[in-house]
């Protein structure tokens, strides 16, 4: 990068900047990390055979998903899985025109019945959150390796047996926390952190201020013929039915989820445990709740702050779903404080802004787009633009995992990790804001037995907990 004049910041070019990592990286033969930072390719198997793939929920993300993966390797879609009979025949009709066969997928509204035949490689699961242990636990136990959506469980039992059966199984399981493969942000991680940028780091701020939080009082009504609302509902607790649970009105229920906490804390900071090297916070302590959307039927928090202790910085979380952004760029976001500079990151940009005694000179960092590439993203319903490139890089990993029998950049376990941080943030929430301190060893939260007995939620029969009571 030519930098001519100091005062302006320097705008990394992901072209170029990911043409100077692919050097680096083939040099020091870090060929999985590399996947995660080239731009993408087809991947071809040394079996050059392709996979068989079924998807699990088709629903936005598992849609997503499913094409992005399409993208980057020759892949045989067997068959797709969802409650929603007219989900479900869009889903197929976009697999026959996306895969080379042409052939229409077998579907089925039953996941057990989909996996009974052990017939697929790599399964996906794009369900709601209550699903993801299940489903994903059951198509590992079925011979494939697994791709999930974030986060990972509902509880912290579910996630424990999620790790205990990848490992038994031998089954690599990549968690689709896709920051790890943004462009952007490796280049930032290479760039401003691993280049001792920062200097020494001491705070670290978390947050997300979108208007996400569905609400309202819609009538209960009948469910309609195309929707198994009781095989939708599974595990959890069966609400009466009012609407069409898709996309954004499950989330604003704890029955399916961990709220905001559960859906946007989780990628912030499985971010920055990734970029900063950090394990399982010491002590989680959280506060907030319902304070300002007091009408409506939604359950979740419209305000939260949690604090994840670790042994040299505290990493604080906020979210508001009203009143405005205190940093219009940054809306969602994570912020990096050290005595050299600071670091602010998103999905959409970056910033490292030094500080003035430092002799630094300003960063930034923009997403990278790849809509010339992949003309298909552009008429895509619903695609997020920003992300289908990190989703690529991130299946390409996944892909290159399970050819060399390792673990992905976004492993079951990590996933694991920030799940359950966020989850314990929520149960400190709700026994009053006191700090919790998760021993992954024992598997109890030291020294507080109510909080212990919070870490598994009660199933709805007949559906049976994969984790311990």
């Amino acid at each position: 990068m030519n930098q001519t004049d100091s005062a302006r910041p320097q705008t990394t070019s992901s072209g170029t900047s990911h043409r100077l990592n692919r050097r680096r990286f083939l040099e020091a033969g870090t060929a999985s990390l590399a996947l995660s930072s080239l731009a993408p390719h087809v991947f071809a198997s040394a079996k050059d055979t392709p996979k068989r793939v079924g998807l699990i929920g088709a629903g936005w993300y598992g849609k997503s998903d499913l094409w992005r993966l399409v993208q980057v390797t020759p892949v045989e879609i067997i068959s797709i899985c969802d409650p929603d009979q007219n989900m479900l025949a869009e889903a197929v009709e976009i697999a026959s025109q996306r895969q080379k066969s042409g052939k229409k997928p077998k579907t089925y509204g039953d996941y057990r019945e989909m996996l009974k035949e052990h017939e697929l490689d790599i399964v996906l699961v794009g369900t709601p959150d209550h699903w993801h242990a299940l489903n994903a636990i059951a198509a590992m136990e079925a011979g494939a390796d697994v791709y999930v959506q974030k986060p990972i469980s509902v509880d912290v039992r579910e996630g424990e047996a999620m790790v205990d059966a990848a490992r038994r199984l031998g089954r690599v399981v990549q968690v689709g926390t896709q920051r790890k493969s943004t462009p952007h942000l490796i280049d930032v991680k290479e760039q401003v952190i691993e280049a001792g940028l920062l200097g020494k780091i001491g705070h670290v701020e978390m947050c997300c201020y979108y208007h996400m939080r569905a609400n309202g009082n819609p009538p209960r009504q009948p469910v309609p013929d195309f929707l198994d609302y009781e095989m939708w509902t599974g595990p959890a607790p069966l609400r009466p039915y009012d609407g069409l649970p898709h996309r954004r009105w499950w989330r604003t229920f704890t029955e399916y989820g961990n709220g905001i906490m559960g859906d946007m804390c989780i990628h912030m900071l499985d971010t920055v445990r990734w970029m900063l090297g950090l394990g399982w916070p010491k002590t989680i302590t959280s506060t907030g709740g319902i304070l300002v959307q007091t009408d409506g039927k939604s359950n979740i928090s419209d305000t939260q702050n949690a604090t994840f202790e670790f042994d040299d910085f505290n990493a604080v979380w906020q979210h508001r779903t009203w009143g405005t952004f205190p940093d219009p760029d940054y809306p969602w976001a994570l912020f990096i404080y050290g005595d050299k500079g600071t670091l602010k990151a998103s999905t959409m940009r970056a910033d490292f802004i030094p500080e003035g005694s430092s002799g630094g000179k300003p960063l930034h960092f923009e997403c990278l787009y790849e809509r010339e590439k992949y003309p298909e993203d552009v008429d895509e319903k619903d695609n997020e633009l920003n992300a289908a490139p990190a989703t690529r890089r991130h299946m390409l990993d996944f892909l290159s995992a399970i050819e060399n029998r390792g673990r992905p950049v976004a492993d079951i376990e990590e996933g694991h990790i920030s799940t359950a941080s966020c989850i314990l943030g929520n149960i400190s929430m709700q026994l009053g804001g006191r700090p919790l301190n998760y021993d992954p060893e024992q598997r109890i939260v030291v020294g507080d037995e109510e909080a212990t007995k919070l870490l598994r939620r009660p199933y709805r029969e007949p559906w049976e907990h994969p984790g311990v009571a």
